[in-house]
């Protein structure tokens, strides 16, 4: 079970990832055309985010007992307060 937690929360960090460089590739466009784009503290919490669940994915996969499963539940919270803190609210 706890194998399939980890690469369940690699997807998510990697998502995470994936996301905020999407949202700094659109912040660019944007600035470049004067269209409207995501503002800097959205893209700062999705940054900090993204490299606070690389970091705890990063936990999850050297460690193999109650302390990975552990570090990538905190992946998949990550995900979840993105989700519901930016996104949702």
């Amino acid at each position: 079970m706890s194998g399939v937690l980890r690469r369940v929360s690699g997807v998510f960090a990697g998502g995470l990832v994936v996301l905020a460089v999407a949202l700094g590739v659109a912040w660019v466009m944007a600035t470049r055309t004067g269209a409207p784009g995501p503002d800097g503290a959205f893209l700062a919490w999705h940054a900090v985010a993204a490299v606070a669940a690389v970091v705890a994915q990063v936990r999850a996969d050297r460690a193999s007992d109650g302390r990975g499963a552990g570090a990538a539940a905190v992946v998949l919270l990550i995900s979840a307060a993105v989700l519901a803190g930016l996104w949702l609210a």
